[in-house]
């Protein structure tokens, strides 16, 4: 994935200026900066939450650019600061999103279950997702993403709300995530030490210009 000279502005504030960057497949890549400095728009520009006002977001297979319709957004997933979750269970909220890509009952429930097992809730499978605790439900938000197999895969703050041993299940479950899954992690975090621990890229934001890759 490409950002190619991006630019952004909400009624005339600037928010991004002239921002490249090459994003290779695999791999963490974590966006880091003050508040103010264009992070959470970089993520939703990258995301194809919203276009740029200038320049161009372009997600490369091979020489092709690929067209950002429903096929490639599809292939990508976010999870925010705040989880929603239906009136349903645990696992019929982590299905959601396969049932409505059409896929086999048989493979919903592999899919499903593998995912809760990544994220350490196989426990709470048949639970209303309603009583989960609130690290729980972020657990559970990263589980439905993780369910439909994505190639990107987009979180903005996923522990800003949440205490410090369900913090560390995240991490872990993303850790290995990226040794055993073949996708790309874009990742907003205000903590230096999550930003070590989760290797990769370290990107720094300033003035909505990225000013430095580590």
């Amino acid at each position: 994935m490409q950002l190619h000279k991006i630019a952004k502005a909400y009624q005339g504030n600037r928010i991004l200026a002239d921002c490249s960057y090459t994003f290779a497949a695999g791999g963490a890549y974590i966006l880091m900066g003050d508040n103010g400095s264009g992070k959470s728009t970089l993520f939703r520009l990258a995301a194809l939450l919203e276009p740029p006002d200038q320049g161009e977001v372009r997600y490369l297979q091979g020489d092709l650019t690929l067209p950002p319709d429903i096929t490639l957004k599809r292939r990508l997933t976010m999870v925010f600061p705040r989880v929603g979750v239906f009136s349903r269970s645990v696992s019929e909220n982590v299905a959601y999103g396969l049932k409505i890509r059409g896929l086999p009952r048989d493979r919903v429930r592999e899919q499903v279950a593998r995912a809760l097992e990544e994220v350490a809730l196989s426990h709470k499978t048949h639970q209303p997702a309603a009583t989960l605790s609130s690290g729980e439900t972020m657990r559970l938000g990263l589980a439905r993403a993780l369910a439909v197999e994505p190639e990107v895969l987009f979180l903005d703050e996923p522990t800003t709300h949440i205490d410090r041993a369900n913090t560390r299940l995240i991490e872990d479950c993303l850790l290995q995530t990226l040794r055993e899954r073949a996708l790309t992690l874009i990742l907003i975090t205000h903590d230096p030490a999550q930003a070590h621990r989760l290797g990769g890229r370290r990107l720094l934001l300033q003035e909505g210009r990225i000013v430095e890759v580590d």
